[in-house]
């Protein structure tokens, strides 16, 4: 077992790698920008480390400082957490190559289903649904694009191939606006991943968001930990999850989840991954590949009492998987809201300091968050906060103690989506299960004035 790990990020996560380091008696060390200063995980860690300013491109994103800062405190392995460098090929070639382990995928897995084209093309070879679609990336050829639009049937929806995080999409209904949306979404795909290509799938009307958490290790042994509903959205961005999925028959998953671990087997994959599909009329359709732990991974621990980022780190240090597919058991219902520093209805950032931080406690509450009473939040970085996440014996339950969690929650000097998760836990559909993909933005229009 690694005896030091360098965490390159920031924010609850970084904070949730340290207390799953110290957990294992495995010192830590954390790089920070002059911004996260005085970060909470930060004054914890055993080592802290300035990269730089508070950019991100000359810190959390700087790869020389951030593996020569591995080399400077004798730091064994590096955990990227989410965002930032996670799904980064040439970064995780990068610390392997200087003599770190890299907690996360190969290069090569990570590269293939960082690709969206790829990834899709894999999971065909690997017997993994998709969303029917252009084969590859779009010709040039204008009378081609027009052509395969027609074979999918409109509505179409045009994605970045190197895309992510809910960017570098645009749905076309008409053939009449069909060039001019791939134009534009080629030059932003262009401009915000260096990789201009895109693709092209039918528009699925009503979806739902469904996700597979697996775990794999350098032995070729896969694991699924049962499943994600990330339906209730705003912008392509999660703010509710929960685990089971309500509503869905055990044989669908089940036959998605053992398609999922041979499609890692097929491609060698290793360590934590997540595998995003649609969900509608019974079918499941595959989207990407998340190659990182997630921000929704406290639902599924809570469900499967499975701590994921220790299963990372001992994945990378060459261990085997502790479990087989059927000693994993589903044990009641999470639901995590994730709490952002925004106005609840705009989504307009809110930057600032919080002049009062009160979490919720009681039984079956968990709260990952890096913020506290005086912190100031920077303007620079996601407005994500923290994570208030509930479990219980049942669906009912779990919905009873957000709702009594987020009663409690105090933060005050800076605008949160609180208010929201509130009348969100008592509206009629959502305490029904089920919602689409389109719900929220929907709600938004009959509900925000």
């Amino acid at each position: 077992m690694f005896k030091k790990i360098l965490i390159a990020n920031r924010g609850e996560i970084a904070l949730r790698v340290q207390r799953a380091c110290r957990e294992m008696d495995i010192r830590s060390v954390v790089v920070y920008s002059e911004a996260d200063r005085d970060a909470k995980y930060v004054k914890l860690a055993d080592e802290a480390v300035c990269i730089g300013p508070a950019a991100s491109a000359q810190s959390y994103l700087n790869m020389p400082a951030i593996i020569s800062t591995a080399e400077v405190t004798d730091a064994e392995a590096i955990h990227p957490g989410y965002g930032f460098l996670s799904e980064n090929a040439d970064f995780a070639e990068r610390v392997e190559r200087s003599g770190f382990t890299f907690i996360g995928p190969t290069p090569e897995a990570i590269r293939i289903m960082g690709d969206k084209v790829s990834a899709k093309q894999a999971m065909i070879r690997a017997g993994v649904p998709c969303v029917p679609g252009s084969e590859g990336t779009l010709p040039d050829d204008p009378k081609e694009i027009v052509r395969i639009a027609r074979s999918i049937g409109y509505p179409v929806i045009i994605k970045a191939a190197g895309g992510g995080g809910g960017r570098g999409m645009r749905v076309v209904h008409t053939e009449a606006a069909l060039l001019h949306a791939v134009q534009t979404t080629k030059a932003e795909a262009g401009a915000a991943f260096s990789n201009p290509e895109v693709y092209m799938e039918k528009f699925l009307q009503n979806p739902r968001h469904i996700e597979i958490q697996i775990l794999a290790d350098e032995h070729r042994n896969a694991v699924w930990l049962g499943e994600r509903d990330c339906s209730m959205q705003r912008r392509h961005q999660k703010i509710i999850e929960e685990a089971p999925a309500p509503g869905i028959a055990r044989r669908l998953i089940e036959r998605i989840g053992d398609r999922c671990t041979a499609a890692c087997r097929k491609i060698g994959y290793r360590g934590a991954g997540t595998f995003e599909f649609l969900f509608e009329n019974g079918e499941f359709y595959f989207i990407e590949m998340n190659t990182r732990v997630q921000v929704e991974h406290p639902v599924t621990e809570l469900v499967t009492g499975i701590d994921i980022v220790q299963m990372q780190i001992r994945v990378a240090a060459g261990e085997k998987l502790p479990f087989t597919q059927r000693q994993i058991t589903l044990r009641g219902h999470a639901i995590e809201c994730r709490v952002n520093a925004e106005d609840p209805y705009k989504f307009t950032p809110s930057p600032g300091r919080i002049t009062m931080w009160h979490p919720p406690g009681g039984p079956g509450v968990r709260v990952d968050s890096h913020a506290y009473t005086n912190y100031f939040v920077p303007p620079h970085y996601d407005s994500m906060i923290g994570k208030i996440i509930t479990h219980g014996d049942t669906r009912d339950q779990a919905l009873a103690r957000m709702r009594t969690a987020l009663s409690e929650t105090v933060v005050e000097g800076i605008s949160t989506n609180i208010p929201l998760h509130r009348e969100l836990m008592a509206d009629a559909k959502f305490i029904e299960g089920g919602t689409s993909i389109h719900y929220l933005e929907s709600w938004m229009k009959t509900h925000v004035r």
